[in-house]
């Protein structure tokens, strides 16, 4: 696999997970604690895709590192909202594992490329 095909493919995740967060977010029960949560939900994990196709655009090696410590943020924030979740809707709980796992392993590559990029800076 070549660098174009993964950054594609990474590409591709982050998109995915939005559309997932947007797919999850339309079986939350919408009441006057919940509907903030999801809107919050749906920003950052939305979030994590659009500032990855930034940094594959940025325009200096500065540029990318900022990009991708955004997505590093975004990433984790939807871990936070999805736990609130949770709390606020028992029985979403299946769901909300499988989207945490998701967003805990975007962080943890996000992570690894930041350290990567500062190493080479």
């Amino acid at each position: 696999m070549d660098g174009n095909q993964k950054k594609y493919d990474l590409e591709e995740r982050t998109a995915k997970f939005g559309e997932e967060i947007i797919i999850f977010s339309r079986k939350i029960p919408k009441d006057t604690v919940t509907l903030p949560l999801i809107s919050q939900l749906v920003r950052a994990g939305t979030s994590v895709g659009a500032n990855y196709c930034e940094a594959d655009d940025a325009e200096s090696g500065r540029d990318f590192k900022h990009k991708i410590g955004i997505c590093k943020k975004e990433a984790r924030e939807t871990k936070h909202w999805l736990r609130m979740i949770v709390v606020s809707s028992p029985g979403l709980e299946v769901d909300v594992r499988k989207l945490w796992q998701e967003a805990k392993e975007l962080n943890l590559i996000f992570n690894a490329i930041s350290r990567k990029v500062g190493k080479s800076n």
